[in-house]
């Protein structure tokens, strides 16, 4: 029997471990487990190559709670370890002391390394116990530690090949006694290992007849090749990752193996309403290990919307695999997986431009996105990015659209004008106008969108956006600055007069112009640059949050060719022409929902009056 000193020379490494690698006490099984998936497949390796002799028998894993024991184990049949093997990987942790080891391991890949796994079960136990032996066919060992520097060794009778990790759960880790618990950490680091692993706790009663199952998938579909697979297995494979969640648009599958090691699968998820995005739904995997769901370094952030899976043994994790490490690797596949997203969109544009568009209410969202923020994608999505016409539905692309509204949407200074809604059922009137005139009027509806205006703004030569309600539609192109009217300059001034009244918490400027006799007799219109940053700070705060808290700027624009102006100045009654006159702009207050509360309730109450009149 041997006795010593785990070689710290100058501090005791278990606080160390507990206070600074591992943050979250759950990661114990995680490490545990791996650590036995490790050993196993090295018997398999070991095996195959002729190192190995005799049976291999069944290979698996077994984790056993015994609630009244207090211990849980986690048991395999893998390479185990001689007395020497013990010694040099469990008891050989001689660092000079706590500084030098924080520093020496905290960027550290550790994944397979068994010594420093294994220390984290010192988290939630009291005393840890090691029964292994190995396939070298030596003796069992028997190694145990109860959380101080000194431990015991000594040969052991075992029968079996491999190792069994018994933790006796300190009292302020009792919440793992609860099995419910266990399984829940089990399904969530362990769900994909390549081993089958099986959960039981003794003295639980089993049903009868109840055929025994791995709680995990020990062969995932992205670890199989493309070609074996099915739309059906992708499907399937996105049902049993999110249960509740439609049919995906499509997926796109990754395989490489060089210049780095990445496979997975990335779907595209169905987004009806922009309130619906979920960030967070790609898991980050390192050979079939969970290691996170804070993916934002590895996947670029417009595709963090995308769900599904990502396994890389090449991306650098810290000690407790909680966080990701500054590594050339992580931008090549950040970069890899931009190209393989750009690829797959405009394979899919160009092969079935149909099925596309017929996607674009979801796909629209990430390209957006992916336009603002990779120049790269940019360069790949101005072939497929497309605009939906407000009236006919029609889909164009930039050049389509360019092409197609050459003679009439190009302004002074040679820009191609996109006028664009927000709101094709409030803008209704607007759209209507601008399309009398020839205009082609897109859809831009989504959060996304004002901020997308700014940045195309900038990135794409020769083209400006204009709101569709951002001016009279004489006006959406080049300003229109005389626009005569029938009226004679004192019946303009007197116009002018009459819609001269303060509206609450709004900035109204008044102009009259000899608009057509078919437009509204008043027209509001907001400014472009206000309205946009008023929609940005609605979404996302930041710089334009100080635009929220400015009074709207509104425009009442009169037609003085309208006939219903003939009648009302030459009215008698004033008492009833201001009345009509204040019916009339709160219309045009109506048309841009700019209409609310006591303002709304005073222009009903007027109207029955006027009825009543």
């Amino acid at each position: 029997m041997q006795k010593g000193q785990i070689r710290v020379q100058t501090e005791n490494i278990f606080p160390i471990i507990k206070k600074f690698l591992y943050s979250d006490h759950e990661i114990f099984l995680r490490e545990l487990v791996s650590n036995a998936v490790d050993a196993t497949q090295k018997i398999k390796t070991l095996s195959s190559i002729g190192e190995a002799k005799g049976e291999l028998g069944e290979l698996r894993i077994d984790v056993v709670l015994d609630v009244k024991e207090k211990t849980l184990s986690i048991v395999d049949r893998g390479v185990g370890m001689t007395a020497e093997e013990v010694d040099k990987y469990i008891n050989q942790v001689a660092f000079s002391g706590a500084e030098e080891f924080l520093h020496k391991y905290k960027d550290a890949n550790i994944i397979g390394h068994f010594g420093l796994g294994f220390y984290s079960g010192f988290m939630v136990s009291s005393k840890v116990d090691i029964y292994t032996k190995s396939f070298k066919d030596e003796s069992g060992v028997f190694w145990s530690c109860d959380g101080s520097p000194e431990y015991e060794l000594y040969d052991i009778d075992k029968s079996d090949r491999g190792t069994r990790i018994v933790l006796h759960i300190n009292e302020e880790s009792e919440e793992f006694l609860d099995a419910g618990r266990i399984r829940s950490i089990l399904e969530k680091f362990c769900k994909f290992l390549p081993v089958p692993i099986y959960f039981k706790e003794e003295g639980a009663k089993e049903e009868e007849g109840k055929e025994e199952k791995p709680i995990n998938n020990p062969n995932p579909i992205w670890v199989k090749k493309p070609s074996e697979l099915t739309t059906e297995d992708y499907q399937n494979f996105y049902k049993e990752l999110y249960p509740f969640s439609e049919t995906p648009l499509f997926w796109i599958h990754l395989n490489v193996d060089y210049p780095f090691n990445l496979t997975g699968i990335l779907y595209f998820p169905k987004i009806k309403q922009s309130y619906e995005i979920q960030k967070d739904k790609i898991q980050l995997y390192s050979n079939q290990v969970f290691v996170t769901d804070e993916v934002k370094d590895i996947v670029p952030e417009f595709l963090m919307l995308l769900h599904g899976i990502i396994d890389s043994p090449d991306i650098p994790l810290n000690v407790s695999r909680s966080y990701l490490q500054g590594d050339p690797n992580v931008k090549k596949i950040n970069a890899h997986i931009t190209k393989k997203v750009a690829d797959k969109l405009e394979e899919i544009f160009k092969s079935d431009r149909q099925s596309f568009e017929e996607k674009w209410e979801s796909l629209g969202l990430f390209v957006k996105y992916g336009m603002m923020t990779d120049d790269k994608f940019l360069d790949k999505a101005n072939k497929f990015l497309v605009l939906q016409d407000a009236i006919d539905s029609k889909f164009y692309t930039l050049e389509e659209y360019k092409t197609t509204v050459e003679a009439l949407q190009k302004n002074k200074d040679g820009k191609t004008v996109i006028i664009y809604t927000t709101d094709p059922i409030q803008q209704d009137g607007y759209i209507k106008a601008a399309a009398a005139k020839g205009y082609k009027v897109v859809k831009l509806e989504t959060l996304v969108d004002a901020a997308f205006i700014n940045n195309m703004e900038m990135k794409w030569e020769n083209v400006a956006f204009t709101r569709v309600d951002a001016d009279i539609a004489d006006n959406l192109v080049d300003k229109q600055e005389h626009a005569d009217s029938i009226l004679s300059k004192e019946e303009e001034e007197k116009l002018k007069s009459l819609f001269g009244f303060q509206v609450p918490d709004l900035h109204v400027t008044v102009e009259v112009k000899g608009l057509s006799a078919e437009a509204a007799p008043v027209v509001a219109t907001r400014p472009e640059f206000m309205r946009r940053m008023k929609d940005m700070a609605g979404v996302g705060g930041g710089m334009t949050a100080f635009y929220a808290s400015m009074p709207d700027e509104v425009t009442l624009t009169v037609n003085g060719n309208h006939k219903v102006y003939q009648s009302l100045l030459k009215a008698e009654n004033k008492d009833q022409q201001e009345k009509q006159v204040r019916n009339l702009a709160d219309l045009a207050l109506l048309s841009q929902g700019l209409l609310k509360g006591a303002s709304l309730t005073a222009f009903i109450n007027r109207s029955v009056e006027l009825l009543e009149d």
